[in-house]
């Protein structure tokens, strides 16, 4: 998908912010979503705090934000198995598209106990 075509796609529809980062990395991830054929554009999220960094948003249609999501997942995976800081014997559990979403600390998509991750207890909630 071309960026022309994706703002093509979204002209007209509902568009939600998927995620917020600096432009370089909203821009990178605009591509990936586009090579992965979901329309996806940056667009800048002004901050009104002074001395604030601007911080861009990614927007996508709502029914495309758990795509993202996993396309965020893998990527992350990816990183942390070439860097090599995945424990010995972890195999990645990646997120089905409507399941639930990963634990930030340990990537665990499982649904919450208490409020918090029932792999690795980090209180979510």
């Amino acid at each position: 998908m071309t960026p022309h075509e994706a703002e093509k796609a979204l002209t007209d529809a509902e568009v939600v912010p998927c995620v917020e980062m600096q432009l370089p990395d909203a821009r990178r991830l605009v591509e990936a979503c586009l090579a992965e054929g979901v329309p996806a554009l940056v667009h800048r999220e002004a901050c009104a705090k002074p001395n604030c960094s601007p911080k861009f948003q990614v927007l996508v249609r709502p029914e495309d934000a758990p795509r993202v999501a996993g396309l965020l997942q893998r990527r992350w995976l990816d990183t942390l198995q070439r860097e090599g800081l995945l424990p010995e014997g972890h195999a990645p559990q990646l997120v089905p598209e409507d399941g639930e979403p990963p634990c930030p600390a340990c990537g665990t998509a499982a649904p919450l106990v208490a409020g918090a991750c029932g792999d690795c207890g980090l209180q979510l909630e």
